[in-house]
């Protein structure tokens, strides 16, 4: 059964329209890219999204994530041979040197250490083969579905690669997590220096940090044959998008102008308030109702135009089963703008047959 309802949201809630602005920047200086807003994950512009590219460095944001939700970040690494001399990028671990996690992640995120990502894959899951699944088992929960990794640092493998939509995708996963954000919005830090008298200096490679209104990381990336690469985010106005641009030689300059581009055309509405109730449905077989809401509030990015045109349509069964419980997903909200679907909501019941 399916229920239209057309709500002018700004008169819903209170919400004022915004006028665009359309700044230009110049096309086909990059081979895959896409913008996505964290929260609803709806992706606002998209240029070859799904082909399989080669990611570099950029990979050390599901590296980093992994090691974040596996590990105590207090906990002590002592620094073996593996994890001494790795080709590239490097923070220049020494054997037997000891560091914490947490200082590890800063020398993988700002430095781009691959000595770093190395011995946080071996502290995580004792092998790099062990570590590479649990990175696609991530990937694969953040809902990445077109991407291999082999390893944590990215260094060219044909069997290692991803797509701009996939990294995304782990970019938004992993900026829910706080101490992900913190990492990769750090500057500068110093870290540990195994025993010598001065510390580690760390300074983000990540230059919209200091050129970007809004920007909170995230990693860059390069080999040869992935080329330039960047994943960043940036938050203005309680709205947060992810761009990424990969093999693009101005990769800084075409995610700033990302960002500039979609906060002047895209504004963050809430447009669904989870103690709203969706409906009441019948329970067959009774003369009782069941209640349904969401989960969460809802907010979603969207032009004026959009918001002006919002409708939402309940997609949900006549009825419910007989015995039915509390909080059984029953049924989806589905948003429509400008007659285009845009993004669905799971409902759930509030009580069960028996409350």
């Amino acid at each position: 059964m399916k229920k239209l309802l057309i709500l002018f949201m700004s008169a819903l809630l209170g919400l004022s329209a915004f006028t665009a602005v359309r700044p230009a920047f110049a096309a086909g200086v990059v081979d895959a890219e896409i913008v996505l807003e964290v929260g609803s994950k709806r992706v606002l512009f998209e240029k070859d999204a799904d082909a399989k590219m080669y990611p570099a460095s950029t990979t050390k944001v599901l590296t980093a994530i992994c090691a974040i939700e596996n590990a105590d970040l207090n906990e002590i690494v002592e620094i073996t041979k593996p994890c001494v001399g790795v080709e590239g990028s490097s923070i220049y671990l020494e054997e037997g040197e000891k560091l914490s996690v947490r200082e590890l992640l800063y020398g993988l995120m700002l430095r781009s250490g691959n000595d770093a990502a190395t011995a946080l894959a071996l502290h995580v899951s004792g092998s790099i083969e062990k570590f590479a699944e649990l990175m696609n088992e991530t990937a694969a929960k953040a809902g990445a579905e077109h991407s291999n990794f082999v390893n944590p640092h990215g260094l060219p493998n044909d069997d290692h690669y991803v797509t701009a939509r996939d990294l995304a995708l782990i970019t938004a996963y992993s900026l829910q997590n706080e101490d992900f954000k913190q990492i990769v919005s750090t500057k500068k830090i110093e870290i540990s220096n195994g025993d010598k008298p001065y510390k580690r200096l760390l300074i983000n490679k990540n230059k919209l940090l200091f050129n970007c209104e809004g920007a909170t990381g995230v990693k860059t990336g390069y080999t040869k044959k992935a080329g330039r690469c960047l994943v960043s985010s940036c938050e203005r106005n309680g709205m947060e998008l992810v761009s990424v641009v990969l093999n693009c030689g101005p990769m800084f300059e075409r995610a700033k102008a990302h960002f500039d581009k979609y906060f002047s055309l895209y504004k963050l509405y809430k447009v669904w308030e989870s103690d709203f109730v969706a409906d009441f449905v019948p329970v067959e077989g009774t003369e009782k109702e069941c209640a349904l809401r969401t989960e969460n509030d809802v907010y979603l990015p969207l032009t004026e135009e959009e918001h002006k045109s919002l409708e939402i349509i309940y997609d949900i069964p006549e009825f419910l089963p007989n015995g039915v419980k509390k909080g059984r997903e029953a049924g989806k909200l589905d948003f429509y703008a400008r007659n285009k679907l845009i993004f669905s909501e799971k409902i759930y019941t509030i009580n069960g047959i028996n409350d």
